[in-house]
């Protein structure tokens, strides 16, 4: 990879990674859906006047949106609320093993030993982080965010039944649908919420600002341009590091504790996810085996 591109690539794990970090403190005084609704109405309407309307897939795109956006972002920053930022964006990673099951249940994809070797040391690690003694009792939190990766690996079974639309494409057209799906859950679950946006500081609206244009838009940008680049095999290795950037700020910037539950879990979610998404290789330099799960969501996600 040429050095520029390295250093793009690097740029979407920190992106990313960052992204539950600042959103931390904005969920804690402020209802998540709503904030979820505003941060998709802002990047829907950076996007949308960039790229066609696929009309084709427009009523599938909707039941996407609704399952892999709004389901998933509402569970999941729920979580939350309940957990710290870095242990949510470990927990996060297991929506990649979610979607190799379905993959192989629901689209007939090779699960092989190798993936589910990387399923069970992944999903280990989320069980040594559950046993992190300030996260004992926290099981709501813990079940919140495996039920919102469950839903985006859902999302994107359904995604890839709709065939290439193009990431820019779905990014923005979901965002779009999401957006007014995330107002109407938000309008039934939530309450308060012209007291909640008159009172806001500018913390909340700087988390909108972050999510919506530097974590969806910008960090979206970096990651098509090195993947349209090259092969994914040698661009997933970088998401492998979102969660590492989210921990570390929760640790820097949120005074989170690194424990040795979280770095131990930590890295056994991490190197599970590793075992999934990378490919293996033969001595001629051959990738033998199956194509990776999407190590990164390709409709606004890190991640988690």
């Amino acid at each position: 990879m040429k050095k520029l591109d390295v250093l793009i690539a690097l740029m979407v794990p920190i992106l990313w990674g960052m992204g539950l970090v600042i959103a931390k403190p904005a969920v804690d005084q402020f209802p998540p859906i709503l904030l979820m609704a505003m941060r998709f109405g802002l990047t829907a309407l950076l996007l949308v006047w960039f790229v066609p309307v696929p009309k084709a897939v427009l009523r599938p795109l909707f039941l996407v949106a609704l399952i892999g956006s709004t389901l998933q972002y509402g569970l999941t920053f729920n979580g939350l609320r309940l957990l710290d930022a870095g242990t949510t964006a470990l927990i996060v990673q297991a929506e990649v093993p979610f979607l190799s099951l379905i993959a192989a249940v629901w689209l007939g994809e090779r699960l092989g030993l190798r993936k589910v070797f990387g399923m069970v040391v992944a999903f280990s690690g989320i069980y040594l982080i559950a046993g992190e003694p300030r996260i004992e009792g926290k099981f709501v939190g813990i079940g919140l965010v495996l039920a919102g990766g469950f839903m985006w690996a859902v999302g994107q079974a359904m995604m890839r039944r709709l065939g290439e639309l193009g990431g820019i494409t779905a990014i923005a057209w979901i965002a779009a649908l999401a957006a007014p799906q995330l107002l109407a859950a938000s309008l039934i679950l939530e309450t308060d919420h012209l007291a909640y946006i008159q009172g806001a500081d500018w913390k909340v609206w700087a988390t909108v600002a972050y999510l919506g244009v530097v974590m969806t838009a910008i960090g979206y940008g970096c990651w098509y341009h090195v993947l349209g680049r090259y092969e994914v095999n040698k661009v997933a290795p970088f998401i492998l590091l979102t969660p590492v950037t989210s921990v570390l700020g929760g640790a820097l910037f949120l005074g989170e504790g690194i424990t040795l539950y979280i770095l131990a879990g930590g890295a056994l979610v991490i190197g599970g996810v590793g075992i999934i998404v990378i490919e293996r290789r033969n001595r001629k330099g051959d990738a033998i085996a199956a194509p990776p799960a999407q190590p990164a969501p390709p409709v606004p996600n890190p991640n988690d």
